[in-house]
């Protein structure tokens, strides 16, 4: 089922989800269902899964460093798959410009679509570690609006270079991301908005907004958003503070700011025990907070624990 459909039958109710990231390479994915099956009886209609881009690394041949290309998290179509056969829930791959032709995004939708996925996340990606900005992959896209455009041309049954005829076509929903406090890259937050109206525009059908930790941001940015006219459900991204070394890496990370009194209460721990419940019940005030405010759904980064997202939607669902 589409992400848009969940919330229409929902009829108001605000939904719980999450998102996760590949094991990598080697690890079991045992690991990962143990992290998913604590939260499986909050009722999620959808679980997302992240995609990494490629990177180099350097491997000594002969005295002589050979540069190789490799991805540490490969995968997010077949544990997409996996989840989606073992919980009997949707899944939402997250589909990227960086590192992709667009060829092999072709590829890749189509897998979705045989395997019954009817939701992507179309998104620009990062810079690869080395670079200072993003560079398109050669044959690939610039822009998450190129990528949104090839998706709904699919959707369409238009293929790359028009050599099939398409008898079946996809029909896939379509999430882009939004940014309460603009994408780092964006020289202001009216131009970061004109860009995602562009997105959806394109055929983006709901918006995933990046981590916050104030309220206010949000509900801003919803209503600049609904002014410029961008009027498809807006869904709150939600992270807990899980240790004290947060305070600097995600406003460094994310380009994002955190509320003094949050900082207060971190900076009061004694040890990362402290700060993850600290965390919690942080998250679980932010979340009744959107959830009286009647947000579709409440979209949770657990990333590779689930422990205090568990915390969190005991206190809130």
């Amino acid at each position: 089922m589409k992400i848009t459909e969940h919330i229409a039958q929902a009829k108001g109710k605000t939904l719980f989800s999450f998102e996760i990231i590949p094991p990598q390479k080697g690890k079991n994915i045992q690991e990962l269902y143990n992290n998913i099956d604590p939260l499986m009886e909050f009722k999620p209609p959808f679980i997302d899964v992240t995609t990494s881009r490629e990177e180099y690394i350097y491997i000594d041949k002969d005295g002589l460093l050979d540069r190789k290309t490799t991805r540490m998290r490969p995968g997010t179509v077949g544990i997409c798959a996996a989840i989606k056969h073992k919980y009997n829930v949707d899944t939402v791959p997250h589909v990227l410009c960086g590192g992709f032709t667009k060829e092999e995004t072709e590829y890749l939708l189509v897998d979705c679509h045989y395997l019954g996925i009817e939701n992507v996340m179309a998104l620009r990606g990062d810079a690869m570690k080395h670079e200072q900005y993003f560079k398109a992959t050669n044959g690939g896209h610039t822009f998450a609006t190129e990528l949104v455009s090839q998706i709904q041309n699919l959707n369409a049954g238009k293929y790359l270079h028009d050599v099939i005829d398409a008898d079946d076509k996809a029909d896939f929903c379509i999430g882009v991301a939004g940014y309460p406090e603009k994408h780092l890259e964006a020289p202001s937050l009216v131009t970061d908005l004109k860009r995602l109206k562009q997105k959806v525009d394109a055929g983006a059908d709901y918006v995933v907004t990046q981590m916050f930790f104030d309220n206010k941001k949000y509900f801003e940015f919803v209503a600049a958003a609904r002014k410029e006219g961008i009027m498809v459900p807006i869904i709150p991204g939600i992270k807990p503070i899980a240790v004290k070394r947060h305070l600097q890496l995600l406003p460094q990370v994310f380009k994002i700011d955190l509320p003094e009194e949050l900082i207060k209460e971190v900076d009061k721990c004694k040890d990362n025990k402290a700060v993850r419940q600290v965390g919690v019940e942080y998250c679980i005030q932010q979340s009744k907070e959107l959830l009286k405010a009647g947000v579709p759904v409440l979209h949770y980064y657990s990333m590779g624990k689930s422990d205090n997202v568990k915390a969190v939607a005991q206190g809130v669902f």
